[in-house]
């Protein structure tokens, strides 16, 4: 219940997607001649849509979340295992065209490869079925063993968790596989914005992790202004942003954290 309805509110919140609902009421408003509607919405949509392309607010959006959340200076010297996070394949080609390619979370996986390099005796898992609601996708745990062994990773260290659909699933599923034991050292892999609530999630069902943040979309050092990345990026990072405090809000009130924005 609760993935089903966090899809259908963030359809009708994501910036771009409400947008377009307030040009479509604009545009009914006209039909009945409610002007002072049709302005409210329009203003709306023009202020929704001009400052996240063209502001830094995506950006100043992301910078609490992405600097919350350090790599560590150095990690303990055995690593038991190496925990990624879905999302950065794409589920919609692979599934009809058999392959890897990434999406713009990628780096989770080139990161894991580049760890799983530097500490052979780790275990690597990726967790991570289909998100989707409506869409056909392979998940990444399906997907992930044609590229990391494709990067030199040997099948016998890979333990694939393909059912879970959200953050919460990947850590409740992962620490049933694994089951890891006390004294363990375990690395969790995800985008930088998104590891406060990974964290979180990890604590709250009692898998003690190390973080290792990717896919920085930030370079932290953005101020109050104009953008000065693409739109369509600053869209993006709005989006992303809102989605993430929305979601921090959330799992904080339904339990499934221990704290609003888990420190570390």
């Amino acid at each position: 219940m609760f993935f089903t309805l966090s899809k259908i509110v963030w359809f009708f919140a994501e910036p771009l997607n409400f947008s377009i609902l307030l040009i479509g009421a604009t545009f009914f408003a006209l039909l009945f001649a409610w002007r002072r509607l049709a302005t409210v919405a329009v203003a709306c949509a023009f202020l929704i849509l001009g400052l996240g392309a063209w502001t830094s607010l995506g950006a100043l959006m992301m910078h609490p979340l992405e600097d919350r959340f350090q790599r560590p200076a150095s990690l303990p010297e055995k690593i038991d295992g190496i925990v990624v996070l879905g999302g950065g394949l794409e589920g919609g080609v692979n599934l009809v065209r058999g392959g890897y390619e990434m999406n713009s979370s990628g780096d989770r996986f080139v990161e894991a490869a580049v760890l799983a390099a530097r500490h052979p005796e780790a275990k690597v898992v990726v967790t991570g079925g289909s998100g989707n609601l409506i869409l056909e996708g392979e998940g990444d745990g399906v997907t992930s063993p044609r590229l990391l062994t494709a990067l030199g990773i040997a099948p016998d260290r890979l333990i694939m968790e393909s059912q879970s659909r959200n953050t919460y699933e990947n850590a409740v599923f992962t620490k049933r596989l694994v089951n890891p034991k006390p004294g363990e050292s375990w690395v969790l892999i995800t985008s930088a914005f998104h590891m406060p609530r990974s964290m979180g999630i990890f604590r709250k069902v009692g898998f003690n992790v190390v973080p290792w943040p990717s896919d920085y979309r930030t370079s932290g050092k953005e101020g109050i202004g104009l953008t000065h990345d693409n739109p369509q990026d600053s869209l993006q990072n709005v989006s992303i942003a809102l989605r993430e405090w929305v979601g921090l809000v959330a799992y904080r009130l339904t339990g499934r954290t221990g704290e609003l924005l888990p420190s570390p």
